[in-house]
C-alpha cells in the first residue's frame, strides 16, 4: 500500500475512491495538492504583496526567493520576508458535519469528500504560510481550531478533520450568522456543505459573512444520485436527520424531484453571484482538482 500511495503522489485527477484507499489524511492532502500543482504552469506561491511586514525563520520547503539575503550576510541565519498579504489573510474552513453529509450511494460519503477537500486546502494554506483555522458544526459547533500557520499546526487541523463524523440535524444558516459574529478578523471563509437549508436563509447567512468584510468561497458537495436521481427500482428514502421514511417509485417522482433540486441550486448560484461569492458544485465521484483551481484563482485575485 505504501508503494501504491507513493506512486499516486505525482498523479493528477485523483478520484475520491482512489484517495479512500490511501488512508492517511496528511498523505491524501499531499497527494492532491502536489499532484495538482505539478500540472500548473505557474508558481503555486501566490498572494505575496509588496508591503513588507516582518521576518520569520526559514523552514524546509520555503521558497528561497523570499530569503532576506542581506540579513543572512549580517547574522548568518535564514529568515523569510513576510509581507502584508501574509499577515492579514486568515483562512477559515467551515465544514458541515450534519447527518445529511453522511449520505453516499457509492464508496465515498459527502462528509468524507469534505474531509479530503478541507485537508487539501489546509495543506495548501500551511504550505503558503497562511494561517488556517477550522470550524465544524451540525446543529451546533462541534470543533473549533483557531487559525495559525506555525509548524505542527497542520497536524492539529488534520487530526480534528479526521475525527469528524456525521452528527445530528443541521441549522446551517444559523451557524453562518453565528460564525460571522464569532470571527473578529477579516479573512477568507471556505464553506464545505451540501447546503441543505432554505436557500434564502443560506444566502442571508453568507451575506452576513460578506458584510463583515470576508471573502467567501462555497463548495457545495453532492452525491451523484442527489443530482441525477438515477434509481431504477422502488426505493425507500430516509431523512437522515429525522429518520422519517418515504417509499417512492423513482419514475413517478423523478421529474418533480429534479425540478426542485435545480430550483434550489439556481437560487443558491444567483444569490452567490449577487454577493460576489465564489460558488462551486462538486460531486463526490469527481476529482478535487476543480475545487483547488477555484481556490487558487481566488487567491490570485486577492494577491
Amino acid at each position: 500500500m505504501a508503494q501504491t500511495a507513493g506512486q499516486q503522489l505525482g498523479a493528477r485527477f485523483l478520484t475520491p475512491d482512489v484517495l479512500a484507499r490511501i488512508g492517511s489524511l496528511e498523505l491524501i492532502a499531499r497527494a492532491v495538492v502536489e499532484g495538482f500543482i505539478s500540472g500548473l504552469h505557474r508558481s503555486p506561491h501566490i498572494g505575496f504583496s509588496t508591503d513588507f511586514a516582518e521576518h520569520r525563520q526559514y523552514m524546509p520547503g520555503d521558497d528561497v526567493r523570499h530569503l532576506d539575503w542581506k540579513l543572512l550576510a549580517r547574522t548568518d541565519r535564514l529568515y523569510i520576508k513576510k509581507y502584508q498579504g501574509d499577515t492579514n489573510t486568515q483562512i477559515h474552513l467551515l465544514i458541515d458535519s450534519s447527518a445529511s453529509m453522511g449520505y453516499h450511494s457509492a464508496e465515498v460519503a459527502k462528509l468524507q469528500f469534505a474531509q479530503y477537500l478541507a485537508s487539501s486546502l489546509a495543506y495548501l494554506c500551511i504550505r503558503q504560510h497562511d494561517p488556517v483555522g477550522l470550524i465544524a458544526f451540525d446543529d451546533d459547533v462541534v470543533e473549533h481550531v483557531p487559525p495559525r500557520s506555525v509548524s505542527g499546526h497542520l497536524r492539529t487541523v488534520l487530526g480534528v478533520i479526521e475525527r469528524l463524523s456525521a452528527g445530528r440535524g443541521t441549522r446551517l444558516s444559523a451557524q453562518l450568522h453565528r460564525t460571522a459574529e464569532l470571527l473578529s478578523r477579516r479573512g477568507i471563509i471556505v464553506l464545505i456543505s451540501d447546503l441543505y437549508d432554505d436557500a434564502e436563509s443560506l444566502i442571508s447567512g453568507l451575506e452576513h459573512l460578506r458584510f463583515q468584510g470576508n471573502d467567501v468561497i462555497v463548495f457545495q458537495v453532492f452525491d451523484r444520485q442527489e443530482l441525477e436521481f438515477d434509481f431504477r427500482e422502488p426505493v425507500v428514502l430516509e431523512d437522515s436527520e429525522t429518520e422519517e421514511q418515504l417509499h417512492v417509485l423513482p419514475d413517478v417522482i423523478r421529474e418533480d424531484y429534479l425540478r426542485a433540486v435545480n430550483d434550489h441550486l439556481t437560487r443558491l448560484r444567483e444569490g452567490a453571484a449577487r454577493n460576489r461569492i465564489d460558488y462551486e458544485l462538486l460531486k463526490t465521484s469527481e476529482p478535487l482538482d476543480s475545487a483547488l483551481f477555484s481556490y487558487l484563482a481566488r487567491r490570485a485575485q486577492l494577491g
